[in-house]
């Protein structure tokens, strides 16, 4: 696919684990306190099918995003970021993956209310003046790939000439899968609790320098004898990894197929997306997992295998920082993990089933339940540090609605009493930690229908205006369903 015809394809857009934990919750305390936000930034250049829409708030503030805006997750995954994507699409020309896999699992709705399941396409791909890239950062998993590309056409989505893969992006083969569950199983009890997708052995092959890339399929001729370094390897490793040639003969010959169906999606992303900054069109930036599950910033070793923080854009992209402008963390207006590690804030028992019940917490790609519990500011306030958000979208704020008390995590105290002044990063402290909550009233009325900030109760109001206060970010997103239209823009 030429240059020329990307340029026209993104003019085009301008019209636009592990069980519940069994352990006992940490000791926490409970200070009951009763109860600013920022101007966004400046306007950059908009797409031209923003001009029309000035006289309506809402578009003035998606309006005003910069030319490289982001939208990343700012807990532990699941906050809701397809949805935040998906609505914001339509004002840009560019919709792009940055990193992670087929593990990360972003359900939207299309404007007929019919629901979308996406692994590795980007949430933009509703929308058809918008190009969808997948960057250098994510690996990708070629049959799944299809899957999700004929489930999207079944349903009536156009894919073709929308969607570009990187060239450099990592190739996830079926026996990286194998090697997750094998290395699962190694683990026994403490175990990491991964999706089994592969994700974290096929970033281990690249690291290891023995992976093959998407480009490894323009050279055929030469993917076999690759191809069968990463089996020999594999079957060294793990005992039972059962390999032979003949297994290496198919699977050359299946990806020889593959390759013929992948050719018109593979393109010089890093080449694309530079250009199209160049040209001034609008690119967004769509993240997988979250902060706290950063290889580097994460609860480690309970984390992903890749880089979802705001550094994971540059190295997954192939663009510079300083033409990244906003960025927006997505957070529930409560917490959920699924699988293993720490969890100071987790409900358990009644009030765990309650919000998980609520919230519908169960994982789009695994099914998982997820692990419950109150909004824990310390974590946000860390996730805020490391990215720099310039607003952040608070979800599922419908879910508290029936509660008629919301505690908020505030603050950590070590098993000594002594005050943490910022989240650990040492597991066995954050293991032990005492959790020292503000308790404010519930709102106790559906607000599922509510569509303006000041329509809502005033105990609503005082739940957003306090994290606000405690974080130092403004809101000025504020989900209340699952719906395209179940948005609140907050000024």
């Amino acid at each position: 696919m030429s240059l020329s015809t990307l340029n026209h394809l993104a003019a085009a857009g301008a019209g636009i684990g592990k069980p519940l934990s069994p352990a006992a919750p940490a000791a926490a305390r409970s200070v009951r306190l009763l109860p600013k936000a920022r101007l966004p930034g400046p306007v950059s250049a908009a797409a031209a099918a923003t001009a029309s829409a000035r006289a309506d708030p809402a578009e003035d503030r998606v309006s005003a995003l910069s030319q490289v805006s982001g939208v990343l997750g700012s807990q532990w995954g699941d906050e809701g970021k397809g949805k935040l994507v998906d609505v914001l699409a339509p004002r840009f020309d560019v919709v792009a993956r940055c990193q992670g896999g087929a593990n990360a699992g972003h359900t939207i709705y299309n404007s007929e209310g019919t629901k979308f399941a996406l692994h590795l396409v980007p949430s933009g791909i509703l929308h058809e003046g918008t190009l969808c890239v997948v960057g250098n950062g994510a690996v990708i998993h070629v049959p799944g790939f299809f899957e999700e590309i004929d489930g999207l056409e079944s349903n009536g989505v156009s894919c073709d000439g929308r969607i570009l893969v990187s060239d450099r992006a990592h190739l996830l083969f079926d026996l990286h899968q194998v090697v997750d569950g094998l290395r699962e199983a190694e683990l026994e009890n403490s175990f990491i609790g991964t999706t089994k997708r592969g994700i974290g052995p096929c970033y281990s092959s690249k690291v290891t320098r023995n992976g093959l890339r998407v480009c490894d399929l323009r050279n055929i001729d030469t993917f076999g004898d690759k191809l069968d370094v990463l089996f020999k390897d594999a079957a060294s490793r793990f005992q039972g990894f059962e390999y032979s040639k003949n297994m290496l003969k198919q699977e050359v010959e299946r990806y020889k197929r593959f390759a013929e169906r992948l050719e018109p999606f593979i393109a010089d992303t890093v080449h694309v997306l530079n250009e199209s900054i160049q040209q001034k069109k609008k690119i967004l930036v769509e993240g997988g997992q979250a902060t706290m599950l950063d290889i580097d910033f994460g609860t480690y070793p309970f984390v992903t295998s890749s880089s979802p923080s705001a550094g994971g854009i540059c190295t997954g992209l192939g663009i510079a920082p300083r033409v990244i402008g906003d960025l927006i963390g997505v957070v529930k207006a409560y917490t959920s993990r699924v699988g293993s590690g720490p969890f100071p804030t987790e409900l358990f028992g009644e009030e765990g089933d309650r919000l998980r019940k609520a919230g519908m917490e169960f994982g789009t790609t695994t099914g998982r339940p997820r692990r419950c519990g109150w909004l824990d500011i310390l974590a946000l306030k860390y996730c805020c540090q490391i990215n720099g958000f310039s607003s952040l979208n608070l979800t599922k704020l419908d879910v508290l609605s029936d509660l008629p008390e919301i505690k908020v995590g505030v603050s950590y105290n070590k098993t000594d009493g002594q005050k943490l002044q910022s989240f650990p990063g040492d597991l066995d402290t954050l293991e032990q930690v005492q959790v020292n909550y503000e308790v404010l009233p519930g709102w106790e009325s559906d607000i599922s229908s509510v569509r303006s900030y000041h329509e809502l109760p005033q105990a609503a109001r005082r739940y957003v205006e306090r994290i606000e206060e405690l974080v130092g970010v403004p809101v000025h997103y504020i989900g209340v369903g699952p719906g395209r239209d179940a948005l609140i823009y907050k000024s």
